[in-house]
């Protein structure tokens, strides 16, 4: 028996790989889908199932793609719905995977189709279970995310509650649980940094599995705070392309054209194209294409992109280093957003070389930042990109909280004629914030490098969370 964890940072996404007696399954592959056959290959097996614990709402699945190029049956759990030929399991039904099995548990709750699948290892003992977005590390899959139901949120919730108690909380102690995502992803609240664990220490340590918790008290945790953190405009958007099917990446990625700057400068008046600066966001902050944004591919790029740019067809154009050219164009489309025209040739360098101007941000350390501070009593603008979070936790005096995810929606909370100080923890969403502020016409945004750990070393003033009414 081989099972392998196929983890995936930038969109905190484990993808897994189950392989027995020359067959194997693959478990919530992504898009790009060579990386499954290959290893298929190299061991001499088969790809008999791609099992699919729901209808995946942060990224776009590979199951037809990877059906198509090895025959393989796409099964989903009771109650699921696509628009292709699928394996509709029962609840209850077993896969056999060589001398393995899998056990189909339909545990509504994150969506009402979401499934868990139980492994038997080759001497037909309970091993672990591929838990989807039902039972995370530390958490549980947030109940706000079905598409077009007349269930509540709390309905949800409920169903979540018995999913959990009735079908996995009654399995040993000692399974290991497999995920389909760890922290960082938006389809929970609570996430581990550990992307497995075992059942028995997840019942003790997380909030969901308390053993005295009523049905009342777990719906009212599980939703609690879900408002603050909206989930990204572009997940109702995969969830319809992985019910109806997505193009084949590869068709995606030819498409993208190489562009002079004449080119790419002409492409961005005509269609209208966001212009997306992927470089290092010290390099972009000193010379950038003029309304250019940076969401930048070192950072959480993918979640990003699809938080900020509410349309997935939104034509695109890319700024970014040769070697990351092709990274950032399989990034965006593992979350949907395929309308990618084409990337500035030679970048920046050739920008600059053919005589076009370029924008630059303000960006000034945390001490200058203090020393501004002190000598002005306080009295400066201070936005503070955060989440609410992380903001209650605590903050710069008189600072106002306007997160980034919620930053068209508060335009008119930023100055146009005083200084805007920007800062989040580190710097790489202060820098998001002032790319876009620059692109709407606030020249006099500052970036405060380093964010808030800079910060909190300097003697500013800090305060824990006082009054809500400062949060946006």
């Amino acid at each position: 028996m081989l099972i392998e964890q196929i983890y995936t940072g930038c969109l905190a996404q484990g993808a897994y790989y189950v392989e027995s007696e020359g067959e194997c399954v693959i478990i919530d592959p992504l898009r790009e889908v060579n990386q499954y056959i290959e290893k298929a290959t190299e061991n001499g097996a088969k790809i008999k199932y791609i099992l699919e614990t729901h209808f995946h709402a942060d990224f776009v699945s590979g199951h037809l793609e990877l059906s198509k190029k090895t025959g393989a049956t796409i099964v989903y759990g009771p109650t699921a719905k696509p628009d292709f030929e699928a394996l509709i399991a029962t609840d209850g039904q077993i896969l056999e995977v060589g001398k393995l099995k899998i056990k189909v548990l339909h545990t509504p709750g994150h969506t009402m189709e979401s499934t868990t699948y139980l492994l038997f290892d080759e001497n037909g003992k309970e091993y672990c279970i591929f838990s989807g977005d039902t039972l995370f590390i530390g958490d549980v899959g947030r109940p706000d995310l079905a598409q077009k139901s007349d269930l509540t949120i709390h309905d949800l919730a409920g169903f979540l509650f018995d999913s959990l108690r009735n079908k996995i909380m009654t399995l040993p102690d000692t399974l290991l649980v497999y995920p389909a995502h760890g922290a960082g992803s938006a389809c929970g609240k609570n996430m581990s940094k550990e992307t497995y664990d075992t059942l028995g220490n997840q019942k003790m340590f997380n909030y969901a599995l308390r053993a005295n918790m009523s049905r009342e008290e777990f719906i009212k945790e599980v939703t609690d705070g879900l408002e603050l953190v909206p989930p990204p405009y572009y997940f109702p958007k995969n969830v319809m392309m992985n019910k109806t099917g997505a193009k084949d990446v590869d068709m995606v990625k030819s498409q993208v054209q190489a562009l002079s700057p004449a080119a790419f400068e002409a492409a961005a008046n005509e269609t209208g194209a966001i212009m997306i600066d992927t470089r290092p966001q010290q390099t972009f902050k000193n010379a950038f294409v003029p309304n250019s944004i940076f969401i930048g591919i070192k950072g959480d790029f993918a979640p990003w992109v699809g938080t900020l740019l509410t349309d997935i067809e939104q034509p695109i154009l890319i700024i970014a280093d040769e070697e990351n050219r092709e990274d950032v164009i399989t990034r965006l489309s593992r979350v949907g957003y395929d309308n990618i025209i084409g990337y500035l040739d030679g970048g920046v360098e050739a920008w600059t070389a053919a005589g076009k101007e370029t924008d630059s941000i303000e960006s000034i350390s945390a001490l200058e930042f203090a020393e501004k501070f002190k000598a002005a009593e306080g009295k400066i603008l201070v936005k503070d990109v955060r989440k609410p979070t992380e903001y209650s936790a605590e903050h710069v005096d008189d600072a106002m909280n306007i997160p980034l995810a919620n930053l068209s929606k508060n335009m008119t909370e930023f100055s146009k004629t005083e200084s805007n100080y920007l800062h989040c923890a580190s710097g790489y969403r202060s820098m998001v914030a002032a790319s876009i502020l620059k692109s709407r016409g606030f020249d006099n945004v500052v970036d405060v490098a380093g964010g808030f750990k800079a910060i909190a070393e300097t003697d500013v003033p800090r305060t824990d969370f006082v009054c809500q009414t400062k949060m946006k």
